[in-house]
């Protein structure tokens, strides 16, 4: 089972297009694999005949277990696998699979490789001291997602610790940090007598979804600056543009707009944090959460500080169609630089949300509400007003940065021609 996306432990082998004894050539599309978080085809890297299948339709396999094997011309194949890995529990480890002659679809591919390789310490440099026999990409990895190479056992030559090892090690079940104290432990429901209850085994999606948010809420110092935005100015804008034709555009829309545009006015808060340094991003790549049925994921739209509004709606528009669908490629939720969350159609007036690691900043746009409010003659009035809360990673961004930041915002969504600019 190759690894297809950044945060994929296990896939789900939906069809297979290949059958036994089929000749394949390299490009050839051998399957279709649900991710956790899109359903994709499967490419082969290999040219030969597909001797062998070890998964039927619809298994669940872990990242680097067997799922085929192809032979050249003139080989011939070893002992079968004995048992494949199957999904089971977030905590079940995973072993290296066994290689029989003949060539297993290899579970790091050439993205996976190059983006830890850029992403260098990305989650804190967590292994700096740990002396331990790892490869210089194993190293990487681990720092890149807080994972303490003295916790993971090598299936390298002499035990060393190889990339495929730190892969399988799930984010957020890592283990004891630095000063010898011990991990907590899980606080798990117990059977509650006469209680009905309905167990639901944890999708793909959630489990990441899980353990990418224990690691930013334990690993990320999260501070939050709120502010209230006066919405009649927004709300008269979006109605002249609509009314003018040439596509509906939403307030989402017009804050996604104003956050990308505000990010390239006060830089600071458009950055990762990257161990040893921050880099400070030259573009925005604007991360939208968008509502699935598994839970919740999110799609970039690259340089959006150069897009109109109307090229920013169509943008959301597509990535949540496909979304939705399970047909986002994997490199549509690389890259992000800043990430936006607006729950304002579920009528909740004000959130804080949980930094998407390893950017900085992360906005929550709440609802546009009646309120009374005192205008510029101090007379009490009916107004309309939008709560919007920035999460920051601190040891990225201050304080006084981030309500720069806010300011900038503040001032776009109040005077929303300047987005037309």
């Amino acid at each position: 089972m190759p690894k297809l996306s950044d945060t994929m432990t296990e896939g789900t082998l939906l069809r297979w297009h290949k059958k036994k004894g089929d000749k394949v050539a390299v490009g050839d599309i051998l399957a279709e694999v649900e991710t956790d978080k899109a359903t994709m085809e499967m490419e082969s890297f290999e040219e030969g005949t597909l001797a062998d299948v070890f998964v039927a339709e619809g298994g669940k396999v872990l990242v680097g277990a067997p799922l085929a094997l192809i032979l050249g011309e003139g080989e011939k194949a070893g002992d079968k696998p004995k048992a494949v890995p199957v999904a089971a529990t977030p905590d079940e480890s995973t072993s290296r699979p066994a290689v029989s002659s003949g060539r297993t679809l290899t579970p790091l591919t050439p993205r996976a490789r190059a983006a830890a390789l850029r992403s260098g310490g990305a989650a804190g440099n967590v292994n700096a001291g740990i002396r331990v026999k790892s490869s210089p990409l194993a190293r990487k990895i681990a720092d890149a997602r807080g994972v303490r190479l003295d916790t993971v056992k090598g299936t390298g030559p002499g035990g060393r610790i190889i990339a495929f090892d730190v892969e399988n090690v799930p984010v957020g079940a890592v283990s004891p940090a630095k000063g010898g104290s011990s991990p907590v432990a899980a606080i798990l429901p117990t059977p509650i007598a006469g209680m009905p209850e309905t167990r639901v085994p944890l999708s793909g999606m959630r489990r990441v979804i899980a353990e990418r948010l224990l690691a930013s809420k334990t690993q990320i110092p999260h501070f939050y600056l709120s502010i209230e935005i006066d919405a009649v100015p927004i709300m008269a804008f979006r109605k002249e543009l609509n009314s003018a034709g040439g596509g509906k555009v939403t307030f989402n829309d017009i804050a996604l707009a104003a956050v990308a545009r505000a990010a390239m006015q006060k830089p600071k808060v458009n950055a990762a944090f990257a161990g040893d340094a921050i880099i400070q991003y030259g573009s925005v790549n604007l991360s939208v959460a968008i509502a699935v049925e598994d839970g919740l994921v999110t799609p970039v739209i690259r340089d959006a500080q150069n897009l109109t509004l109307p090229q920013i709606s169509s943008a959301v528009k597509d990535l949540a169609t496909r979304a939705r669908d399970k047909k986002l490629k994997p490199e549509e939720y690389a890259g992000g630089t800043i990430t936006v969350s607006n729950l304002g159609s579920y009528g909740i007036e004000q959130f804080c949300a949980i930094v998407n690691p390893p950017q900085a900043a992360i906005l929550a746009v709440g609802a546009i509400v009646k309120k009374p409010v005192v205008n510029s003659r101090d007379e009490i009035e009916i107004g309309h007003r939008m709560s919007i809360t920035l999460s920051g990673d601190h040891r990225v961004v201050d304080g006084a940065v981030a309500a720069e930041y806010m300011s900038a915002l503040r001032k776009l969504l109040e005077s929303p021609t300047l987005l037309l600019l």
